[in-house]
């Protein structure tokens, strides 16, 4: 199994291509000149970015690391765009995520999508093709990232009240108002 390995990069954010509605999601680390785009669904920036901060948040109630901050340091905060340009690596499919208590660092993994992949799919999985990228953070880069992969998902369009399906510029048809435009 192939593996583009970052262990601390400059940096790696999440990112958006195009306009609300018509977006691409994209996990983008930098190392020097070498940058690694892949393709992600919203719904999976969303899962990453909630699931460290539930990460974080139990090594720190578990006071396991002195390293973990609270919140995001304000010196690591990063609202640049993505690195031009984007040359998409893989479509992402299943991710995994840890704790390295031995130099307190946040792990991320984001396999590869499969032919026929399914919900029972594991990073790990022996089809020597399959590629993975492979993050090394600190905690305070985990919390900048989150923060930063929240707020570029909630820039998209905005909910309908309703049912909370994306609102169009023309409105939507709202399951809630049997199919009238809301």
């Amino acid at each position: 199994m192939p593996v583009i390995a970052y262990d601390m990069p400059e940096r790696f954010v999440a990112g958006t291509v195009g306009q609300p509605g018509d977006r691409t999601f994209f996990l983008q680390a930098r190392a020097g000149r070498r940058v690694t785009s892949v393709g992600l669904e919203k719904f999976q920036v969303t899962l990453l970015a909630e699931r460290l901060e539930e990460l974080l948040d139990e090594v720190l109630r578990q006071g396991g690391a002195a390293a973990v901050p609270a919140v995001a340091p304000v010196e690591l905060q990063d609202d640049e765009p993505l690195e031009q340009p984007i040359e998409e690596e893989f479509r992402v499919g299943t991710m995994a995520l840890a704790w390295d208590p031995d130099d307190e660092r946040v792990v991320i993994e984001a396999q590869e999508v499969t032919e026929g992949e399914d919900d029972e799919a594991e990073i790990g999985s022996e089809d020597p093709a399959v590629v993975v990228l492979r993050v090394r953070i600190t905690a305070g880069q985990a919390r900048a990232f989150a923060q930063r992969a929240l707020k570029i998902v909630a820039a998209g369009r905005p909910p309908c009240p309703l049912c909370g399906l994306p609102l169009d510029s023309q409105g939507h048809v709202c399951p809630r108002q049997n199919g009238h435009l809301g």
